[in-house]
């Protein structure tokens, strides 16, 4: 098979990735064109809603996951590396989860968890990660010879961070609160807890309760102009972020120890955070606890299965396109094929709802079975989660090796088996991992797509938090945080490799 099959194969594989929103896209510029175009009587509120819900989470949550990078990483206290490590907990915890056993929480003490307020600190507390991860990169690269200057001339560490280490992680930061703002306007479950106008849901209200495609369309594009600004600041700033880490990094970070009161502080600020995340959620299970085995229902192992065995599938289409589309890039030097699997790696931005709209368009003309549809928009959301790390480790790989394979008479697909694969193996497993659990939490395209009486773990837990029925939730919660908190740990090794040099410096 030659190198212009893959690519062919490559291209039908990035067009079908992203013919649905293109297909979107034409849908409401034509309405716009014909005068048909319409927010509806609440778009302009969902739009203020969502925006002040990204602006106010973004903030929160960047002081949290920065703060939380420069101490985790430059500064030496007692348990830092566990406190590290419990950062990447929040990703465990869908957000719909948090929100509604706040609810139920609150509701017992007599309080009102209610309002933007409230959405901000959920959605700060589940997304924060983001930052921390890219901000703990920067700081990581931040330079010894700068810090050990600062060191020498009797600068402490905050006046280190603020006047050296912050303006060199600003673009990572700035990276971080991009990825941020992709999950708070995909966001759907939370958002309707909380009473949150939000054009999430303000695009599913249109399209089902309403009736009206239109204005559901008309929000989308808007959520896509919303969503492709994050993108085009996420790239760039990654972009300045590698530029000042080539430039002035300087050789490995210096780390300042801490002590005493500092030290204490400097813990609290690490363990509040994960702790209200997933200890939220967790205190909430060990207070029904009594009504465990009550609940236990076949409705609850049809559930589960339901929600593998899409899992299974998502993750295993995704790996597969990911591994073709990966390939494919470095065989070629074509740039049309390096755009499209580009735009075929959009679909983790996208909303889940938007995705889902642009799948329903995109079908109905084919009469597209819904699960087929469902199993279409989670390969589509998730193939950049399989596929960032896929591309990292073949540019590990020398090319050498190919040219030496080629020169032996290997075909591509040859070099793929024998020489890829092999190597690929760690990085397709983690691809596997993170996208089985990502499907098994996604609740926007879930809730849009889903056959008729065809319910998941995610759209249960949901369901019941609606209709205050949250002891019946209990179970599939459960899961639903065992099963997050496995894909989070597989993130630990990156996290740690980050960190080694400063371990062995201290």
């Amino acid at each position: 098979m030659s190198r212009k099959v893959l690519a062919g194969l490559a291209a039908a594989l990035a067009l079908l990735a992203i013919w649905p929103l293109f297909n979107l896209i034409a849908e409401g510029l034509q309405g716009l064109f014909n005068g048909l175009g319409s927010l509806g009587p609440d778009g302009g509120r969902q739009i203020r809603g969502t925006l002040s819900l990204l602006l106010g989470s973004a903030l929160v949550g960047t002081v949290i996951g920065t703060a939380n990078g420069w101490l985790l990483i430059n500064c030496r206290f007692p348990g830092r590396r566990w406190l590290r490590i419990a950062q990447l907990i929040p990703l465990a915890t869908p957000a719909y989860l948090l929100s509604a056993t706040l609810v139920d929480l609150g509701s017992r003490q007599g309080w009102r968890i209610h309002g933007l307020g409230w959405g901000v600190v959920v959605m700060a507390l589940a997304t924060y990660p983001y930052v921390f991860l890219l901000s703990t990169e920067s700081f990581a690269m931040s330079g010894r010879r700068q810090l050990e200057a600062c060191r020498s001339l009797g600068v402490g560490p905050w006046a280190a961070f603020r006047r050296v280490a912050l303006p060199i992680a600003i673009p990572a930061i700035g990276a971080g609160v991009a990825l941020m703002g992709m999950e708070i306007v995909n966001e759907l479950g939370a958002v309707q807890l909380l009473g949150i106008p939000s054009l999430s849901a303000g695009i599913l209200e249109a399209w089902q309760a309403d009736g009206n495609p239109t204005g559901a369309i008309s929000l989308a594009l808007i959520t896509l102009v919303i969503v492709l600004s994050l993108v085009m600041g996420e790239r760039r700033l990654r972009r300045r972020s590698r530029r000042w880490s080539d430039g002035v990094a300087g050789g490995d970070a210096t780390a300042w120890p801490l002590k005493g009161v500092r030290a204490l502080t400097a813990q609290l600020l690490a363990v509040i955070p994960p702790v209200l995340s997933l200890g939220t959620p967790l205190f909430w299970v060990l207070t029904n606890l009594d009504q465990l085995q009550t609940n236990f229902t076949n409705d609850l192992l049809q559930l589960s299965l339901r929600s593998l065995f899409l899992a299974l599938a998502a993750a295993i289409l995704a790996v597969g396109a990911a591994v073709l589309l990966a390939i494919a890039k470095r065989w070629s030097t074509a740039p049309w094929l390096r755009s499209l699997t580009f735009l075929a790696g959009m679909g983790y931005a996208i909303p889940g709802t938007v995705l889902a709209l642009a799948l329903l368009l995109t079908g109905a003309p084919w009469q597209i079975a819904p699960l087929a549809l469902l199993l279409w928009g989670y390969s589509d959301r998730f193939l950049a989660v399989a596929k960032s790390g896929l591309d990292a480790a073949l540019e590990r790989i020398s090319p050498n090796l190919d040219e030496a394979a080629t020169g032996m008479g290997f075909d591509w697909h040859q070099v793929l088996r024998r020489i890829h694969l092999p190597l690929l193996r760690g990085p397709m497993t983690v691809g596997l991992l993170l996208v089985f659990v990502d499907t098994i939490k996604e609740l926007p395209l879930t809730f849009a797509l889903r056959p008729f009486d065809f319910d998941t773990l995610s759209v249960r837990v949901y369901q019941y938090a609606s209709d205050e029925r949250l002891a019946e939730a209990l179970l599939p919660a459960l899961m639903i945080l065992v099963l997050g908190l496995i894909a989070s740990m597989a993130l630990v090794p990156t996290l740690d490799q980050s960190s080694n040099r400063r371990s062995i410096q201290d």
